[in-house]
């Protein structure tokens, strides 16, 4: 007797209709940002009253996204070195990554130097000191700190004072003893190191959530500029935006390309990964303002977490790219623009201030144009009257400053991931190219 057995027919699922290319686009995070960029320079153009009522906008995201900077350094820095099998590797990681902004900011003023002599974007203006309007002049009274007040900001008022203010280097030194201390506790410490490290990820979920807030920062951020600043100031100044700007993609193209042949990777391929990053600094002419993304990012292209830990919040403080390729070519723009010739030796000089004062304003708002009025001050051969000339431009030129600020701060962590055996290209290429691997933890 043979038994027949029904099968169930094999019932296939609804096919559910694919959605539309553009609608996928919409929902990554750069599209979202370069609209909002879009659409703030069309209203800066067409409207400008509504283009600068717009600004609180963009003053609205960066006070969100530093609350957050605060204890993402903390976190980050806290369980980087807690983590570490010896505290010689922090001590190392810290003296290398010092020595590479140092050399970085060397060669990015001296490039700005080499462009500003052979190109000499101040020439011919043949402006007239007392012409100039020395009170309009933002933070003329202002000066750069020396050691003893560099020193007094980085030293909280309280061990937990640093990770409830504002300031990043307070918060640096606070978490770098936390780590310290957690390190050669041992097991004694290990919940406090695993109640930390949770903290971490609730923290970068509310990242997350913050920078979806980006395209409406940036669209804020360039309706004012556009409206405020634009048409006078490109008329008036416009060689000198040029000439920054074309400085900036020669930096980008010529340094930091060498520097990612050197790790083995594309300078485009990583620009397009930090795309949404990149995009938003650019438009909000804001460091802290991708600095939590920043590490998640570069954690996720293969960068140890205790590289990324000391190397990024240190970076957004001494390792400010940008800022050195303004401050030598606005210099000279500057002596050029009233007359003055400086003679090479002079030239050297101030770029050996420089060097000392742009680290002693780390973490201040405005920064470059305080270590630039400083530092004339300092020097004494350009007249600090002369400022006047680029008090307009400077929220325009801020915003190459701030793109090569970023950029070259990820090549940072990279460099030294690398030179401590703590980076995994294999794992960055497959990023890189657009494939998946497994998440980091």
């Amino acid at each position: 007797m043979t038994t027949t057995t029904n099968t169930p027919e094999t019932v296939p699922e609804p096919t559910r209709p694919s959605r539309p290319r553009w609608v996928g686009l919409l929902s990554e995070l750069w599209v979202q940002v370069l609209l909002g960029a879009v659409l703030g320079v069309a209203v800066g153009l067409i409207w400008p009253g509504l283009g600068v009522a717009l600004s609180p906008l963009n003053d609205w995201f960066i006070a969100i996204v530093k609350m957050i900077v605060i204890p993402v350094v903390f976190c980050v820095v806290t369980t980087s070195i807690a983590s570490m099998d010896s505290l010689r590797k922090a001590g190392r990681i810290g003296a290398k990554a010092l020595a590479y902004f140092m050399v970085l900011s060397l060669i990015s003023m001296l490039i700005g130097l080499v462009v500003a002599n052979v190109f000499r974007p101040g020439a011919g203006m043949k402006i007239n000191l007392d012409e100039l309007d020395a009170e309009a002049i933002p933070g003329a009274g202002e000066h750069a700190d020396g050691v003893v007040e560099f020193v007094d900001r980085i030293i909280p008022s309280s061990l937990f004072g640093a990770i409830t203010g504002n300031e990043i280097l307070a918060a640096l030194l606070v978490s770098i003893v936390f780590g310290c201390a957690l390190n050669v506790s041992g097991e004694r410490a290990a919940p406090i190191t695993e109640g930390i490290s949770a903290l971490s990820s609730v923290v970068f979920k509310i990242v997350s959530w913050v920078m979806r807030l980006a395209p409406l920062g940036t669209f804020g951020a360039l309706a004012m500029v556009v409206a405020k600043y634009g048409a006078e100031s490109l008329q008036q100044l416009g060689y000198l935006i040029l000439l920054f700007t074309g400085t900036c993609l020669l930096y980008v193209l010529v340094i930091l390309g060498a520097i990612a042949r050197a790790c083995g990777l594309g300078l485009f391929a990583v620009m397009r990964y930090l795309r949404a990053e990149l995009l938003v600094a650019l438009s909000t002419c804001s460091s802290e303002a991708v600095l939590p993304a920043l590490v998640r990012k570069l954690e996720e292209l293969g960068v140890g977490k205790s590289v990324v830990g000391i190397v990024i919040p240190s970076g957004f403080s001494f390792n400010l790219d940008g800022s050195a390729v303004y401050l030598t070519m606005a210099s000279l723009f500057l002596a050029q623009a009233v007359g003055i010739d400086l003679s090479w030796q002079q030239q050297l000089v101030m770029v050996g201030v420089m060097m000392l004062t742009s680290k002693g304003t780390a973490g201040i708002a405005g920064g470059a144009f305080i270590v630039l009025a400083s530092t004339i001050t300092a020097v004494g051969h350009i007249p600090l009257a002369a400022l006047a000339l680029i008090v307009g431009i400077d929220r325009i030129l801020n915003e190459g400053r701030v793109f090569i600020n970023v950029l070259g701060n990820a090549f940072a962590a990279i460099v030294i991931g690398k030179w401590e055996n703590d980076f995994d290209a294999d794992r960055a290429r497959a990023v890189l190219a657009g494939k998946n691997p497994e998440p980091v933890g």
